[in-house]
């Protein structure tokens, strides 16, 4: 079994790329600078030249902020770039897992979002990554799965986490957090397990969820990493997201449902407490070599 992966130097896919190697599968991982997916021909190519049994696709813009300017661009990766792929992964007869968010929901809730709770994406990024799902599942829906996730953090690249560890080792001064928001804080490095264990999987084709269970609020999630950290967790205060205005709106309920899981053999990702505790000293290490 070969496999390819897409986005291959973000952090999922460095993450992906991991759990592939320690399993002794075979498999490319090809970043931005090696595959641009919004090029449908080349993509084809390419792909067709490597053949593989399975593709994951990571790639995708997910600047958030800049998408709001920036859509169209945007909609090059998360929209076309979602179908190229998904057409390329038919002509050579690959399963195919495209990674997706929670942005695709309206965020304005106070229950899991089902798999088909209904798209109502408030932002541009949102409104590109369902566009994705939509032309991935037209285009190629007999052997596409998508699995929307949230809150990501890993050692690798930027994200949440690391910003956090390196302020509760580097500072003193108090972080304000916002306390509004609630998700799923979701490891990397859980999420390729769950998706190299689909992969490998019988399960039907169609939607998943593949964030870490529990929820909490980006404060919550912040007052954990100062703990796992050593440092002050009063450090942290709460504020509101109105104290924070963002050129796009943020989700206040991100938590999605794990249910789809219950038609496969795979058990839904573990708690994000426990998840986020394994990964700290990584992440601490990292941050500590980054400087």
């Amino acid at each position: 079994m070969t496999w390819l992966i897409t986005g291959g130097s973000g952090q999922l896919g460095i993450a992906v790329s991991q759990e592939l190697g320690e399993g002794g599968m075979l498999f490319a991982a090809w970043g931005s600078q090696d595959l641009d997916i919004s090029k449908g021909p080349i993509v084809r190519d390419v792909v067709s030249q490597l053949s593989p049994t399975a593709i994951v696709n990571c790639a995708a813009w997910t600047d958030v902020d800049a998408a709001e300017s920036n859509e169209p661009q945007a909609s090059r990766v998360n929209r076309d770039g979602a179908e190229n792929i998904a057409m390329a992964a038919k002509h050579c007869g690959a399963k195919l897992i495209h990674l997706s968010t929670d942005y695709v929901f309206s965020g304005e809730g106070n229950t899991p979002w089902q798999v088909n709770g209904r798209i109502d994406p408030q932002s541009a990024y949102g409104r590109t990554k369902a566009e994705g799902e939509s032309r991935v599942l037209a285009s190629y829906p007999e052997n596409s799965s998508i699995v929307r996730t949230a809150w990501l953090y890993s050692p690798w690249g930027k994200n949440f986490a690391k910003t956090m560890t390196r302020l509760a080792l580097n500072s003193e001064d108090e972080v304000r957090v916002v306390n509004d928001q609630v998700g799923q804080p979701t490891s990397a490095v859980d999420l390729a397990k769950q998706l190299v264990e689909l992969g490998l999987s019988t399960s039907p084709a169609g939607i998943y969820h593949g964030t870490n269970s529990g929820d909490a609020t980006w404060f919550e999630f912040a007052q954990e990493i100062f703990k796992l950290a050593g440092a002050d967790i009063n450090r942290v205060v709460p504020v509101s997201s109105s104290e924070y205005p963002r050129p796009a709106k943020r989700p206040a309920y991100s938590v999605l449902s794990h249910d789809a899981w219950a038609k496969t053999s795979i058990k839904p990702m573990r708690d994000w407490r426990i998840a986020l505790e394994e990964a700290m000293p990584a992440i601490i290490s990292a941050v500590k070599a980054e400087g």
